[in-house]
Formats: C-alpha cells, structure tokens, sequence
C-alpha cells in the first residue's frame, strides 16, 4: 500500500532541510522522495499537511521498560509478580512508540522478562518500537545496579557475566563504570570497576559483535570505560576536559540523559527517596555543564532519556529534546541526535533519516520545530507517527496495527 506525505518541509535527520517536497511511502519503505508538484494524480491516501514538518521517527537510546516512573521504581518492581512486569514493559513500550519514539535501547530489564516485549515488537506480532535491549546489567558487588544486575568481581567473573548476556540474548552490553544517582550509599563519582575489569568486559561484549554501553558518571570511571574502548557513556555527568578529550580522540558517543535528573530535581517533594533528592540536587548543574562543554568540543551526541526512573515517564521521551535545547544544543542538532545518531550507535540499518529506500519510520508534527523545539517535544503537536509503513498514531487511513496483526497470521 502506497501512502504520500506532504508536509512543509521535511527535516531528514541528518543535518539537511528541504520544503516543499513530498515523501512517498510504499509498504515499509521511504519509495520516493521530490517535489510536490511530482505527485500530481497521485490517488492513493495522501497526508496533506502544508504547516507540518516531517522528520524521522525519534530514538531513544536509554530507556528502563520494565519501571514504572514511580518515586522508587526499584521498589516497586521487586513486589511485582513476572507476567505483570512484562506487561507492564509492553504498555511502556507501546506508550513511548506513541510519543514519537519509533527505536529503544532497553539498558537494563529485569530477569530477561522485556526479551519477550522486544522479540514480539520486533516480529511485528504486537504494535510497538523497534527493541535492542541489553538484558542484565553488570556491576560490581555492592555496585550501581546491583538489586536487578549481574554482580561480577575481577576481570574472570566480567567476563563470564558478558558471556551470561550474550548466551541469554541481549542485544547490547552495559556495565557499570561507577556509582549512581538511584542506588543508596553509593558515590555517583566513585569509579567502582577497575580499568582491567572495564577492558575486559568490553572486549568480551566486542568479541561477540554486541556494542557496550557504560553508565559512567565520575571522571575516572568515564576514562575506565572510554580507554578500555567502549560505544556509548551513559549520563557522563563528571566529564573533564580529559575525558572530552578521549572521547573525541576515540569516538565515543555521549547518551546525557538529561531528563532524569530533571525530572527528579523537578518532582523532588513527591515521594522520592531522600538520598536520591540529594544526589541529584549535587550533580545537575555539572550533568548539564558537562553535556554543553562536550557539544561545544563537537562531540558525538545520541538522544537518551532514562524513562522510567522516578517521574520520567514512558511517552514522554520527545521532552529530552527540550532538555538538549535548553543546554545549548541546536534544535538542528537536537533532532539529529534523536534520530540518525540514535540510529548508528543502535546499528539500525536505513533508520533514522528521511531518504529513498530508508524505513519509513516517521514523526509529523505541526508547525516548525527549527524555531520552537516544543513542536517535537510536546507529543501533542504529533500529528503522525509511523513505524515500519504502519500509523501507529494520528491521523491517516490505515488501520492502525493492522499490519502488525497481519504479520502475527
């Protein structure tokens, strides 16, 4: 089936701004990209949209599927039974699809059960985003992660626990280079593995083709993870000019996550514990001095949100768009982030850009998000998202989830 979009201007998620185009959409590819007036004739289901602005769909590189946002997700989740956890990573999954967000990278699950979210979203037997989860994170004894993660000491016991990931499924692998924001007594600063147990658990995730994420916040476990040659810095909160210095030198993408401390610092009076309040109130003006000082050296930036710590709720992902603006960053830049870069760090091949023969994985939003950023923020300025050829969301003629069922038979 053949659907043409014919929007202001279209935003191809790299960097490029054409108007006056049209994008032709045929099964779940991008057919035709070119002028409007081209598609005169056209008899099909054709979106006009002469004020809208067409972009990829957005990819959210750190997200948490099986929490819930509450003021302790951790808490929650541990008096959960397994069926209602994986339920509950489906509706997360399928609310954040709904947002704007066509692609996740799941950073830690519980007990495997999101495997199954993400295998049946990915088949197209349920509506939901494209999933690369990493299973079980892995963290030392005592460590950042620790309730729901692999704890592993000693370079033997990374590396076996890597090995766990791979054999279990996992897509990516994360470890954890230092303390963290949501785990009591534990320094957000502190490196907690060594280089030697860093190097060798990413080389291990490497050796088996999976790419290796690190949450890594102080600097020295920012420069454990990056030296021992791993993909992405998760948060980055501490970074030095040494640490941006590396990064660059190596290529490291940077996935800041700034919504989660905002959303702590910004609902610090409901219910979430005091030791969490603490910590974040300490470190969120270094997290966004530290994420602006690495844009302005021309650093490598992925859009992440950590949905599903306390109150940053999945659906809402697009408000890190917002975050990233607020820094600093070009809403130009901003959507790049979120959508080809996202892509490339995620390994999705033909996603994240608006080209011919791409995934018509698609967002189209009302107005120009060029001048106000809040046009892709704030879902309620979507007017379509599309993923894989299929509306998921707003208005067009296809039944939504149609082909997904049909996919299922």
């Amino acid at each position: 089936m053949q659907t043409l979009i014919a929007p202001a201007r279209i935003v191809d998620g790299t960097g490029s701004v054409a108007a006056g185009h049209a994008v032709l959409v045929d099964g779940e590819r991008i057919a035709r990209i070119a002028p409007t007036a081209t598609f005169d004739g056209f008899t099909g289901p054709c979106i006009n949209a002469p004020e809208a602005t067409l972009l990829p769909g957005l990819i959210d590189c750190h997200v948490h599927l099986c929490f819930g946002a509450e003021p302790n997700p951790g808490e929650v989740v541990e008096r959960m039974r397994p069926g209602d956890i994986t339920m509950r990573a489906l509706l997360n999954a399928q609310r954040t699809l709904a947002g704007g967000i066509t692609a996740v990278r799941d950073c830690g699950g519980k007990d495997y059960l999101e495997f199954a979210v993400r295998d049946a979203c990915n088949r197209g037997q349920l509506l939901g985003p494209t999933i690369r989860a990493a299973g079980r994170m892995i963290c030392m004894t005592g460590g950042h992660g620790n309730r729901f993660g692999r704890v592993a000491d000693g370079v033997d016991d990374v590396v076996r626990a890597v090995r766990e990931q791979v054999h279990a499924g996992s897509d990516l692998v994360k470890i954890m280079a230092t303390g963290g924001v949501m785990t009591p007594g534990v320094n957000p600063e502190d490196a907690h593995y060594s280089a030697e147990e860093m190097a060798a658990g990413i080389a291990e995730g490497h050796r088996f083709h999976k790419t290796c994420a690190s949450h890594a916040q102080g600097a020295e476990g920012i420069l454990n993870a990056v030296r021992g040659g791993i993909d992405s810095i998760e948060h980055g909160i501490f970074m030095t000019e040494r640490c941006i210095a590396e990064m660059l030198e190596r290529g490291t993408v940077l996935v800041p996550t700034l919504a989660a401390l905002a959303n702590i610092l910004e609902s610090a009076d409901r219910g979430i514990p005091d030791y969490v309040v603490e910590k974040a109130r300490r470190i969120g003006e270094v997290h966004r001095e530290s994420v602006r000082a690495f844009y302005r050296a021309g650093g490598r930036i992925a859009m992440g949100t950590d949905a599903g710590t306390p109150f940053n709720r999945h659906g809402e992902n697009a408000q890190e768009l917002r975050y990233m603006v607020d820094v600093g960053i070009s809403p130009l830049d901003a959507i790049t982030m979120s959508t080809a870069n996202g892509a490339d760090l995620m390994r999705l091949a033909d996603t994240g850009r608006v080209r011919e023969g791409a995934v018509a994985d698609l967002l189209l939003v009302d107005g120009d998000p060029l001048e106000d950023i809040s046009r892709v923020a704030d879902p309620a300025h979507h007017r379509l998202v599309m993923r894989r050829g299929t509306v998921a969301h707003g208005g067009a003629s296809t039944p939504v989830g149609a082909a997904f069922r049909d996919a299922a038979q």
